[in-house]
């Protein structure tokens, strides 16, 4: 198992940050590591996610969504085909605070490949703190106007 937990303080509400991370259709305006997203933050959907991490190669993964709480809280599960051999939890955490909203931004993953994957997942949260930065200046920004 290996877990990415990052995070930072959104100067705007939790249904400010929800609203960015729930338009998967305009990620490719913004997101660097999630390059394009389709889907709806629906418990139950299947999303389309095409992530870089950086220095690497594009993926596409068909995570499907485990819970969606407007405002509060964005999982979903990506696996292979193949039991036990690579899973990732994926989670969004909205929490609100006086400054706003302390965003939480973190997944485990699981499963033989793991311990394969180390110089990847370095890379992945790189693209979860080049993401997070992304999301507060989005956010900041249209909290602003």
């Amino acid at each position: 198992m290996h877990t990415i937990d990052t995070g930072l303080i959104i100067k705007a509400a939790p249904a400010e940050v929800w609203a960015v991370i729930a338009d998967f259709g305009s990620y490719a305006e913004w997101n660097p590591f999630i390059l394009r997203a389709e889907g709806e933050a629906v418990e139950g959907s299947t999303l389309r996610l095409h992530i870089r991490p950086p220095g690497e190669k594009g993926m596409t993964h068909q995570p499907t969504v485990l819970i969606a709480e407007p405002a509060r809280r964005l999982c979903w599960l990506g696996k292979v085909s193949v039991p036990g051999l690579f899973a990732a939890r994926h989670e969004f955490i909205l929490e609100p605070i006086d400054e706003g909203t302390r965003f939480r931004h973190r997944e485990v993953f699981t499963g033989l490949l793991v311990p394969l994957l180390r110089r990847t997942l370095r890379r992945t949260e790189t693209g979860f703190e080049l993401l997070n930065q992304a999301l507060k200046k989005r956010v900041e920004a249209k909290s602003a106007r």
